[in-house]
């Protein structure tokens, strides 16, 4: 009969030293697959994109490779899922998604915040790199600034607007 482990026989755990060994391994394999072949240097148009609390700085490069990193990491890898579909919309509608390099700084607020403004400092950066992109940028609303944010909490209220309940008696 095989032999059941209870709970009170554990698996030995390894030595400290060995997972902070395997840590590092995999944080330098991590930033080896950033992109070798990107180029950020020389100059760039700057943009400033925002959304509720986050602000995202943008630079543009010219004569790229379609790379966007963000906060040091491929966007793909900094905003997981369907999300970096929406900060290439910009991208797709104008066409240039394989020739222009994006190098990306965004902070504050959560992670749809932060998709938002990347996504609106991409279009601003578009439109100073080729004005004539303006109407497929406007028609979208990706210039526009959506201003939209979490209303404050007034004193006396629970929240913003919900009221205590009110008793005649």
């Amino acid at each position: 009969m095989p032999e059941k482990k209870t709970s009170k026989e554990k698996e030995p755990k390894k030595a400290p030293e060995l997972i902070e060994d395997e840590a590092l391994d995999t944080e330098e394999a991590v930033f080896e697959k950033t992109p070798e072949t990107a180029d950020f240097s020389g100059e760039y148009l700057k943009a400033v994109g925002r959304r509720k609390t986050s602000a995202a700085q943008v630079r543009l490069f010219k004569n790229g490779k379609g790379v966007i990193i963000v906060n040091g990491k491929k966007a793909s890898q900094y905003f997981p899922g369907e999300m970096v579909n929406i900060l290439t919309q910009p991208l797709k509608a104008s066409g240039h998604v394989r020739d222009l390099n994006f190098s990306i700084i965004v902070r504050g607020g959560g992670m749809s915040g932060q998709v938002e403004a990347v996504r609106h400092g991409i279009a601003r950066a578009l439109f100073a790199f080729d004005e004539a992109l303006k109407d497929q940028l406007k028609v979208n609303g990706w210039l526009t600034r959506d201003r939209r944010s979490k209303e404050r909490k007034k004193p006396g209220l629970k929240g913003a607007r919900k009221r205590p309940q009110w008793s005649k008696r």
